[in-house]
């Protein structure tokens, strides 16, 4: 597979007869360099029902140019893709279908669409180094698109002005003034193939629901943005992109903790297998997240101590260990997401959003139903929260902190979700139970740091290597430990549900 390029672009209505301004007035631009005319010919595939249209998704065969070759983009922003490219072949490359598997699942990938474009391409060089730096490429394209399944076509013109390889958005700015004061104006549509498909006919599916009214509408809507949110970071999790296992996992959470708190509106024998599969897919997530995490937390404590206390071959030592763990950890992730079982699960969210299991409280007033909710969340935390504090410390008290920790996390899960029907007030208690969960997550991060720098002490004292170093540093792991749970209290005291009840009148 092909290196990946990040694509930051603005796209322009035009006619034949628009007339490009003097963009040399440009602030940074000392020539505009004709690169003369390509014809690029495209053919873009999809499922029969445009699964990837529907999410923002492109991917295509394209000839002519200087990038033939297949091209999959993935939305990152408006108007910021990811572009990821792999040799021009006759079939579909397994990597490219494999970014887009959690989208297509069973369904076939077909040609939907071909475009023809006629592309004249300008240069716009910086005023450095001679003039010869790009700053942005501008292309005019004369496009014709056809349907594929019936033939019908359409044709227009249109402008593109994309950044250079690591140049400064801003610059896009600057040009998008000078292309407005010409008078010519942004595009409507955020894509080729999106223009495409609307002026050829096809109706690409809605994505966003109907405003929210009652509980029910609300808790719906969370739902659909988390799995939403499941989708768009599975093609992050298998090109190993920083933070996004995280990010997949989170997303999965917030899934399963929705059907548990608010199980007055949702009907747990729909909700309950389901939310199995999610604490399932989480855990096998987990394997790389906890490896990543614990990983850069050794190193950062290593890098933070004077070269007189590193005995042995310390930063070697964590490298071997972090490596071996996270290789499997990373194919785990893989082979998980290319499961028939994960794949099933995605089946099962869809067919919930599709025909919600709304239970009689889902029809209440949201304010009501879904703050009492959120308050029994509080409520059991508080439980846990006092039994933990009272104990002394040890083994006993760190693990009741991370029960503690879980109930803090659902809890702030649970207002974030209460967030649009409850407004500032839910939105500054789930910052509060943020704080908690920060603290007392912090703490487990300790603890299980004190685990792994006992383990490698073992290991480096195997090996004939001194283990000081693995010592001193569980030692102050110890420390951070006895700090954060100094902290919890007042922190705790702060976590307070009483703004939440009082805008509730109760």
């Amino acid at each position: 597979m092909a290196d990946t390029k990040r694509e930051i672009e603005r796209k322009y209505e035009a006619t034949p007869e628009t007339r490009l301004p003097d963009l040399t007035r440009v602030t940074g631009v000392a020539a505009v360099l004709d690169q003369g005319v390509m014809e690029l010919d495209a053919v873009y595939y999809d499922t029969a029902d445009l699964r990837l249209a529907a999410a923002s998704i492109t991917l295509r065969r394209r000839t002519g140019g200087d990038d033939a070759g297949w091209h999959l983009k993935l939305p990152v922003a408006p108007g910021v893709r990811d572009e990821i490219g792999a040799a021009l072949t006759s079939e579909i490359p397994r990597g490219l279908a494999a970014l887009v598997r959690a989208r297509v699942r069973d369904a076939r990938l077909v040609p939907v669409m071909r475009l023809r474009s006629s592309r004249e391409v300008h240069h716009l060089v910086n005023e450095g180094d001679g003039g010869g730096t790009p700053l942005a490429e501008l292309s005019r394209d004369a496009v014709s698109a056809e349907r594929l399944d019936d033939g019908r076509t359409a044709a227009w013109d249109e402008i593109e002005v994309e950044l250079a390889d690591g140049g400064d958005p801003a610059f896009l700015d600057k040009v998008d003034k000078r292309l407005r004061k010409a008078g010519i104006r942004p595009s409507r549509s955020p894509s080729k193939l999106a223009r495409a498909l609307a002026e050829t006919g096809l109706e690409v599916p809605a994505a966003e629901p109907a405003t929210p009214s009652d509980a029910g509408d609300h808790i719906v809507a969370y739902l659909r943005k988390q799995s939403a949110a499941l989708l768009a970071y599975d093609p992050a999790v298998r090109r190993d992109l920083p933070d996004a296992v995280h990010q997949m996992r989170i997303a999965t959470r917030r899934l399963r903790s929705a059907f548990r708190t608010y199980r007055k509106i949702l009907d747990r024998a729909v909700t309950d297998p389901i939310g199995d599969e999610l604490k399932w897919l989480a855990a096998e997530l987990g394997v790389a997240r906890d490896q990543e995490v614990l990983a850069e937390r050794l190193r950062s404590r290593i890098g933070a101590l004077p070269r007189t206390l590193l005995l042995g071959p310390v930063r070697g030592r964590l490298r071997v260990w972090s490596a071996a763990r996270g290789s499997g950890a990373r194919r785990r992730a893989v082979t998980t997401l290319d499961s028939r079982r994960y794949l099933a699960l995605l089946d099962s969210l869809d067919a919930l959003l599709a025909d919600p299991p709304l239970l009689k409280a889902a029809s209440g007033p949201a304010a009501t139903v879904i703050a009492g909710a959120v308050l029994k969340d509080y409520g059991r935390l508080a439980l846990r929260m006092t039994h933990a504090l009272e104990l002394p410390p040890g083994e006993s008290r760190d693990l009741a902190l991370h029960d503690a920790r879980k109930a803090a996390k659902r809890t702030r899960y649970a207002a974030e979700a209460a967030v649009p029907a409850l407004g500032k007030p839910a939105k500054r208690f789930a910052g509060r139970m943020k704080d908690l969960q920060t603290v007392l997550g912090d703490h487990q991060d300790s603890v299980v740091a004190r685990d792994a720098l006992r383990n490698l002490a073992v290991q480096a004292h195997a090996a004939g290597e001194s283990a000081f170093t693995w010592g001193l540093l569980y030692a102050r792991e110890q420390s951070t430990a006895a700090e954060l749970e100094r902290e919890t209290p007042g922190v705790w005291a702060r976590a307070s549900a009483e703004e939440l009840r009082t805008a509730l009148g109760g």
